[in-house]
């Protein structure tokens, strides 16, 4: 099926920017979320994300034509005309149910039905869905409107057409999809890339190198464009955070136990660039200026 329309519930970093790529790819995206203030401070920085894009050649058309195709709403009766529904907000079981009880009320039967999840199994979200069948993950990577890759997971009962559906949106939008044809909690890149991100952490908590060395390191011998702490604060350490409780919850082994460090930042609120603090410190823009205490 053809997806056109594209209803998002959650306009933080990854809504956003989903619905960002949605538009500049010529397809109609809603960003939804609980208070309009939200909204307009998510479709200025989309403004100034595409505006920058199309400066300089990377998306076509005008930014009056992009911005056109972007709409917002308080509440979730427009995802009743949607092809595709994704559900991006916070990183706990509950909260997204609660999501998908409201959701089922108005959405269409033959619509897609996703997550952003980047842990919490496929299947286990799908249970909230009237229509498990056409249920599905696509899991995009931070910060969106870069990142090409995305991750087209399929639950148990995810039907081949659904399946197939998502490969093409990743597609359309001019991403390339990771087709993920078991359902396992963290799926692919996660289950590769979190365990050296703990073992950065453990590195720190030991005292063994600083936060800014590791990141130095991983930038100037791996490749890295930004360092694993850098990147952690950019996604949110609460969201990596509750990544990393899932899938500890989900499979019981220890290695997926968040690191103590990670704990102790979570608990004391300070969950990266959007707190202004988290392994680095931020001034009011969002420029790094230090490592935090």
């Amino acid at each position: 099926m053809a997806v056109e329309k594209v209803f998002i519930v959650g306009s933080g970093l990854m809504g956003s920017g989903i619905a960002q790529v949605c538009a500049q790819s010529g397809l109609q995206a809603t960003l939804c979320d609980v208070s309009q203030e939200q909204l307009d401070k998510a479709v200025k920085n989309i403004s100034w994300s595409a505006g920058k894009l199309i400066e300089k050649g990377k998306v076509q058309g005008t930014l009056d034509e992009v911005m056109g195709r972007l709409s917002t709403s308080v509440d979730y009766a427009p995802a009743a005309e949607a092809d595709l529904v994704m559900e991006v907000v916070f990183e706990n079981l509950a909260v997204k149910q609660e999501v998908y009880s409201q959701l089922n009320e108005v959405i269409s039967d033959d619509s897609l039905v996703a997550s952003n999840t980047s842990a919490i199994p496929t299947s286990e979200l799908a249970a909230s869905v009237k229509n498990p069948e056409r249920f599905l993950g696509l899991h995009f990577f931070s910060p969106v409107p870069m990142m090409q890759a995305v991750e087209v997971i399929r639950g148990a009962l995810t039907s081949d057409e659904a399946f197939a559906a998502g490969r093409e949106f990743a597609l359309a939008i001019g991403k390339e999809p990771i087709m993920v044809n078991r359902d396992v909690a963290g799926f692919v890149i996660n289950r590769i890339n979190f365990p050296s991100t703990m073992e950065a952490m453990r590195l720190v908590e030991a005292g063994v190198a600083s936060v800014e060395d590791i990141d130095k390191g991983l930038r100037l011998a791996s490749g890295r464009k930004m360092g694993i702490f850098e990147t952690g604060d950019m996604v949110g350490l609460d969201v990596t955070f509750g990544a990393l409780t899932a899938m500890y919850n989900e499979t019981g082994e220890e290695r997926w136990y968040p690191p103590l460090l990670l704990r102790r930042k979570v608990k004391a609120g300070q969950l990266g660039r959007k707190a202004g603090v988290g392994w680095y410190r931020y001034d009011d823009k969002g420029n790094k200026i230090g490592p935090a205490d």
